[in-house]
C-alpha cells in the first residue's frame, strides 16, 4: 500500500491543540520553494507531466475563478509529482494589451497628459515601469493558495524569449500566405481606440429604437428600418430581394438618399429576406458586416462617416457631433421632412459591447492584419476528431466544433502601443517586408514600421510551446512538449483553445499542444448567480483565506469542481471545509496521543481486529476510487469520497472503534495503533492535493519524513476483507439505530442508559464493549427493567428508559404530533380523491399533494413506531 518507512518519526511527537493556518501556510510554502520540490527537471529520466497555466494579465488580482481552477491544475500536479513523474507546472503572465495600456493612459491623465505627450517608446518604457511596480500581484496571491508552480521557469508574453516566438510565427505564416493585410468591418471601440475580436465583444438587450425611413420620391419610394439611423449618411445602396414584386420595378434604378445631395441605387440581392419588415434594406457598406458583403457582391462605394471617436465627419450639418447626438439630431430633420414613416421606443435589441470598457461597439471599415484561419481550423478540429486530443467532458466538445467549424478570419492587428509591434516594414515606395527574428528591417528614407501591435491572443496561442523555449529546440521543449492536460474555464474555448491548438499544430508539426482538455464551469455565488465586481456577491478569496485558510478555499472550490458544469459557493460551506481541517488535526492529534506509528511493517491480518481489517480494506477501496476519479477529471467525486472515507469511516467509526482497544493497551492496542498510523499516512497522502497545507504538517509530524510533496502516492494493495467490512457493517447498524431511537426519545447524546445487548449468533459479541462505549450503555445492573427492546440486525438492544424521560409526557406529545401526521394525510388524500380537482389542477401543484401525502404517511409510520416502543405510563 505505501513503501516502506524508513525514518522513525520523533518519540512522541505533540501537535498544538488548534490548528492555526495562518502559523503555518506562509512558512510551508517557502520552504517548498526554497528547496525545490517544484522545479522540473529537463535531463530527469522520469516520464513527463506537464502542465502550462493559463497566464493571468498582469493587471489583474486573484479571484475566485482563478483560484478554483489554480486549485484543480494543483491537485493534478502534486499527485502526478507522488506518481513519479517529472512534473512541470509553469507560471507566467499575460502582457493584456489593451488593459494595461488603460492602466498607464489613466495615470497619465492624472498628470495632466497623454501617450502622446511622452512619444511612443517613452510611454512603452513607463509601461515596463508600471509592470515592475505593480503588475503581477496575483502571482504573490497563487504562492498564498499554494500553488505548486516551477517560479525559476516563470514567463511574460512580453519577455525576449516569447517576443522572438512571436516574430517567427509570425514570419512563418505571412511567408505561408496565412497572414494577409485588407480592409474589412472590424469591431472598433470608441473608447480604447482600437479594433477588438469578435469574441471580445459582449452583447446584451439594449432599449434603442427602429426608426422606419422613406427613400426616394413619388413612386420610386422604399421604406427601410434601422436603429442605427446616423449610418444613413453612408448608404450606398438599397437592397431588395431579386424575385419580391413589390420592388421589381425599382431593381436598378437609383433614388434619392434624404437629407444629402446623393441617389443611390436599388440592387437586387438574394440575401435579403423578403418576409422581415418592409423586405428592403438599407445598405452602408463601411459600417455594417452584413452591408458590406452585400457591397462587396454589388461593386458598392464604402463611405466612412465617422472618425475613431464616433464623431461624424461628413461635411454638413451634422458634422462633429457625437454618434448618438447625430441619431436624435438627423431623426428630427427627418421628421421634419416627411421621412419618418414610423418609430418604435423603447426597442429592445442586442447590442455590441467592449468588454474591456463596455463602450458599444462601432462596426467600421478599416485596413487590418487579418490570419487566414481556413486551414489552421480545419486542423484544430482534425484533431478531435482523429482522437489526437480529448475534450472532457466529451459532450462539451460541440460547442468546440461549433467554434472551429464556422471560424472567420481572426483580425490580429490592434491600434495600441503596448504589445508585439507588427515585424513589417513598407517602403517609399509601396514596398512591404516582413521581417524575421534574425533579419535586419530595411533601412533608409521612406522606410516606416507598421504602427499597430498584435492582438495579446496572438502571443497567448503560443504560450504551450513558446514558454518551452520554441522556435528553439531547447531540452525544456523536447522533455515537456507536448503538455498534457489544457484546464481552462469552457469560456474561452474561443478565446484561447482555439487559438493555441491552430498554432500549436502549425509549428510543431501537427503535434497538438496537449492530450487533453479539461473544461470547467465557472464559480457563481451560492444562489447560482455570476459574480461580478460591479455586484455585491463579489468574493476575495483572500478575505476567505484570511478567515479560514488556503486549504479550505481549496476543499470547497474542489468539491464543486464537477467536469463543465457551474460552481456554486458560498461562504457557510468555506466554514465546513474548514472544520474538515480541524477534524483532521484533531484526530490526528488523538491518534498521535495514543500510539499511532508508522513504524515497521504492517502486522499479519490474523493479529488484527475486526476493525483494523474492515478499515484497511476500506482504505484500498477508496484509494483504487480517487485514481479512478482523478483520471476522470472528477474532482467534486475525489473530494466528496475522500471526506466521507475520512470523517465518516476513519475518524467516526474506526477511531471510535479502537478507543475501547487503546484504553485496554497490550498487544492488540498495539497492532491497532499501527494500523491506524497506516491509515493516517495513507489518508494524509491522499488528501494532499487538495489540502497541502494542514497534510504536510500533520504527515510530517506522524512520518518523521522531510515533505509529503515529494512523497509515494498510494497504491491499491489489493487488499479486500469482505467479511470484516460485513461485521462492521452490522456494528454501524446496530449503533445507528439505537442512537436514532434513543434522539426520538429525547435523550441527551452524552446521557447514560441501562442497557442489556442479545449478540448471541450475530458474531456482534467481541464488540460489545466498543458498542456500549459508542452508545453510552451502562451494564444492566439490578433492578434492571427492559422499557424498551429494539431487533436490529438479528441482534436485540434492551434499554431501561425509567427514570430517563417522563413516559407520559413523551406518549403525549407524540399523540400530538401523529394526530396532525393524519390530518396533513386526511387533507391530501381528500385532494387527490377529486376529480374536479385533478381535472383543473397544473401538474406541479398536484405533485406537490403527491409529496405532501407520501411524507405524512412516514410521519405516521415514524411516530407508530416510537410509540410502540415506549413502556406504557
Amino acid at each position: 500500500m505505501t513503501e516502506k518507512t524508513q525514518q522513525t518519526p520523533a518519540s512522541n511527537p505533540e501537535l498544538p491543540t488548534q490548528y492555526a493556518p495562518a502559523e503555518v501556510e506562509g512558512k510551508l510554502y517557502e520552504r517548498w520553494v526554497e528547496r525545490g520540490y517544484f522545479t522540473a527537471d529537463a535531463t530527469s529520466e522520469k516520464p513527463p507531466y506537464t502542465i502550462v497555466i493559463p497566464p493571468p494579465n498582469v493587471t489583474g488580482a486573484l479571484h475566485l475563478g482563478h483560484a478554483f481552477q489554480v486549485t484543480l491544475m494543483d491537485a493534478l500536479t502534486r499527485r502526478k509529482r507522488m506518481q513519479g513523474f517529472e512534473t512541470l507546472w509553469l507560471p507566467g503572465m499575460d502582457h493584456a494589451g489593451i488593459a494595461t495600456q488603460n492602466k498607464v493612459e489613466q495615470q497619465l491623465a492624472e498628470e495632466g497628459k497623454s501617450r502622446h505627450d511622452l512619444g511612443r517608446d517613452a510611454f512603452t518604457e513607463r509601461v515596463w515601469q508600471w509592470k515592475d511596480e505593480y503588475g503581477g500581484r496575483i502571482l504573490g496571491q497563487l504562492r498564498r493558495l499554494g500553488a505548486g508552480l516551477d517560479w525559476s521557469r516563470e514567463r511574460f508574453t512580453m519577455d525576449e524569449g516569447l517576443s522572438r516566438a512571436v516574430q517567427t510565427i509570425f514570419k512563418n505564416l505571412y511567408d505561408d500566405e496565412l497572414i494577409y493585410r485588407a480592409e474589412r468591418i472590424i469591431n472598433w471601440c470608441p473608447r480604447c481606440l482600437t479594433a477588438i475580436s469578435d469574441i471580445e465583444v459582449e452583447y446584451q438587450d439594449d432599449n434603442g429604437e427602429l426608426v422606419s425611413l422613406k427613400y426616394g420620391e413619388g413612386d420610386e419610394t422604399v421604406v427601410v428600418a434601422t436603429t442605427r439611423v446616423e449610418t444613413m449618411l453612408g448608404d450606398t445602396a438599397v437592397a431588395v430581394h431579386p424575385e419580391d414584386p413589390r420592388y421589381a420595378h425599382l431593381i436598378g434604378k437609383r433614388i434619392k438618399l434624404p437629407l444629402t445631395a446623393r441617389t443611390i441605387p436599388v440592387v437586387a440581392d438574394a440575401h435579403v429576406d423578403p418576409e422581415f419588415g418592409t423586405g428592403a434594406v438599407k445598405v452602408t457598406p463601411a459600417h455594417d458586416p452584413n452591408d458590406f458583403a452585400i457591397g462587396q457582391r454589388h461593386e458598392l462605394e464604402s463611405l466612412t462617416i465617422m472618425d475613431e471617436r464616433g464623431v461624424i465627419t461628413v461635411p454638413g450639418p451634422f458634422q462633429g457631433l457625437d454618434r448618438f447626438e447625430a441619431r436624435s439630431a438627423i431623426v428630427e430633420a427627418l421628421r421634419e421632412q416627411g421621412r419618418v414613416v414610423a418609430e418604435k421606443r423603447p426597442y429592445v435589441h442586442s447590442v455590441g459591447h467592449c468588454s474591456r470598457c463596455f463602450t458599444t461597439i462601432e462596426p467600421r471599415l478599416s485596413l487590418q492584419w487579418w490570419v487566414k484561419v481556413g486551414p489552421l481550423a480545419r486542423a484544430a478540429g482534425d484533431a478531435v476528431r482523429d482522437g489526437k486530443v480529448a475534450i472532457h467532458p466529451a459532450e462539451l466538445s460541440k460547442r468546440y466544433f461549433d467554434w472551429v467549424d464556422n471560424m472567420h478570419d481572426w483580425c490580429i492587428s490592434r491600434q495600441l502601443w503596448w504589445g508585439h509591434r507588427i515585424p513589417v516594414w513598407y517602403g517609399p515606395n509601396g514596398e512591404v517586408v516582413c521581417v524575421g527574428p534574425d533579419e535586419q528591417p530595411p533601412t533608409g528614407e521612406g522606410w516606416t514600421q507598421d504602427e499597430d501591435v498584435l492582438d495579446t491572443w496572438f502571443s497567448s496561442g503560443l504560450w504551450p510551446f513558446s514558454t518551452l523555449g520554441w522556435p528553439e529546440q531547447t531540452p525544456d521543449l523536447e522533455k515537456f512538449y507536448a503538455t498534457d492536460v489544457l484546464l481552462t474555464g469552457h469560456d474561452i474555448i474561443f478565446f484561447w483553445v482555439a487559438r493555441m491548438m491552430m498554432f500549436g499544430l502549425y509549428a510543431m508539426d501537427g503535434e497538438p499542444p496537449f492530450h487533453t482538455i479539461a473544461l470547467t464551469g465557472l464559480v457563481r455565488d451560492e444562489h447560482g448567480k455570476k459574480m461580478s465586481k460591479s455586484n455585491p456577491n463579489s468574493v476575495d478569496p483572500l478575505d476567505w483565506m484570511d478567515a479560514y485558510g488556503s486549504d479550505a478555499v481549496r476543499f470547497t472550490l474542489a468539491r464543486g469542481a464537477n467536469p463543465g458544469a457551474d460552481v456554486p459557493i458560498g461562504e457557510d460551506w468555506v466554514q465546513a471545509s474548514r472544520n474538515f481541517a480541524n477534524k483532521i488535526w484533531n484526530a490526528t492529534r488523538f491518534a498521535l496521543m495514543n500510539g499511532a506509528t508508522v513504524e515497521g511493517e504492517l502486522p499479519p491480518a490474523e493479529k488484527m481486529s475486526a476493525a483494523d481489517r474492515w478499515i484497511l480494506s476500506r482504505l484500498n477501496r477508496t484509494v483504487a476510487e480517487a485514481d479512478a476519479f482523478y483520471d476522470d477529471y472528477q474532482f467534486a467525486k475525489v473530494s466528496d469520497s475522500l471526506y466521507h472515507f475520512a470523517w465518516d469511516e476513519v475518524f467516526d467509526w474506526y477511531v471510535e472503534l479502537s478507543k475501547t482497544t487503546y484504553f485496554e493497551g497490550g498487544e492488540q492496542a498495539q497492532v491497532s495503533a499501527r494500523v491506524l498510523g497506516e491509515v493516517l499516512d495513507v489518508t494524509l497522502r491522499l488528501l494532499h492535493p487538495v489540502v497541502p497545507f494542514v497534510t504536510e504538517t500533520l504527515w510530517t509530524t506522524l512520518t518523521g519524513k522531510e515533505t509529503l510533496v515529494t512523497a509515494e502516492w498510494p497504491v491499491d494493495s489489493g487488499f479486500r476483507d469482505e467479511a470484516a467490512e460485513r461485521e462492521i457493517e452490522l456494528v454501524q447498524r446496530v449503533v445507528t439505530e439505537v442512537r436514532r431511537f434513543r434522539s426520538d426519545q429525547g435523550l441527551q447524546p452524552g446521557q447514560k442508559v441501562p442497557a442489556r445487548l442479545g449478540l448471541d449468533g450475530t458474531g456482534l459479541a467481541p464488540h460489545e464493549a466498543a458498542i456500549r462505549q459508542l452508545l453510552r450503555l451502562q451494564p444492566e445492573g439490578e433492578g434492571f427493567s427492559a422499557t424498551a427492546t429494539l431487533p436490529v440486525a438479528g441482534a436485540t438492544v434492551a434499554l431501561d428508559l425509567s427514570g430517563t424521560i417522563d413516559v407520559a409526557a413523551e406518549r403525549k406529545r407524540l399523540a400530538k404530533d401523529l394526530a396532525a401526521a393524519e390530518k396533513e394525510r386526511q387533507q391530501a388524500e381528500a385532494k387527490l380523491g377529486n376529480e374536479a380537482f385533478l381535472a383543473k389542477a397544473p401538474e406541479p401543484v398536484v405533485a406537490k399533494i403527491r409529496t405532501r401525502l407520501e411524507r405524512a404517511q412516514e410521519d405516521i409510520d415514524r411516530i407508530t413506531a416510537q410509540l410502540s416502543r415506549l413502556p406504557e405510563a
